[in-house]
């Protein structure tokens, strides 16, 4: 019996709701508001968040709230979670997957 097969569907799905949970706790008390690159240099950008009524904070100025996002969204999460989506894309997509790919789309270069 593979590691594959024994595992059970009810823990899998504890996890994927504690992960969840733990993304949106995080999202919570990140720096808020879109996230957008500027700068006057190429090569040093800055990323600024943009809030409501126009107000902006420098992510970088807000390290304090930023770093751990930064940290939990690292270049590591890529691989599954570009997996996910090709998985999700081979059935019907569910209409989570194609929303985080609308996102994707949006923000990626």
């Amino acid at each position: 019996m593979t590691a594959q097969s024994t595992r059970d569907p009810a823990d899998d799905a504890a996890l994927l709701h504690e992960a969840a949970d733990r993304l949106e706790a995080l999202a919570t008390a990140t720096t808020p508001g879109e996230w957008r690159l500027g700068g006057l240099l190429a090569s040093r950008p800055e990323v600024v968040a943009h809030g409501p009524g126009g107000r902006t904070e420098h992510v970088a100025e807000a390290r304090a709230r930023s770093a751990a996002w930064i940290g939990a969204l690292s270049p590591a999460l890529a691989g599954p979670l570009a997996a996910w989506l090709r998985a999700a894309a081979a059935g019907v997509p569910s209409p989570e997957a194609a929303a985080v790919a609308r996102v994707l789309l949006r923000r990626l270069p």
